[in-house]
């Protein structure tokens, strides 16, 4: 038939995640509220789900993404978290990037 193609084309969602120490019981979410409030509460192209708290198991302070495709969640920390990030780490010289950063396919990823 003509128009079909002859490859499944598949996207895959993705997850991402970031944990930032919890250093000398420090747990304050001064940056991470800020950073909030500055993308603002509208909704992000790609982005499923988005959460972030404390795992004191853990000693971390975890912000857990999914995304519909990597894409989407390339552009977004390219363009958009990824400058605000930079612009405060400058100002600030107390902040301190991820301890851990990871993104992954995701097998499955539904609401």
């Amino acid at each position: 038939m003509l128009g079909v193609p002859t490859e499944e084309v598949r996207t895959v969602a993705v997850a991402f995640i970031q944990e930032f120490a919890i250093v000398d019981g420090d747990t304050s979410t001064t940056n991470y509220d800020h950073i909030n409030k500055t993308i603002g509460s509208a909704p992000v192209n790609g982005l499923i789900s988005h959460s972030a708290g404390f795992d004191q198991e853990a000693g971390v302070f975890r912000i857990y993404d999914v995304w519909e495709n990597s894409d989407a969640a390339k552009d977004f920390y390219d363009n958009r978290l990824g400058p605000l990030v930079e612009e405060m780490m400058a100002k600030d010289p107390n902040a301190s990037p991820p301890q851990r950063e990871a993104n992954y396919e995701l097998h499955n990823a539904r609401n």
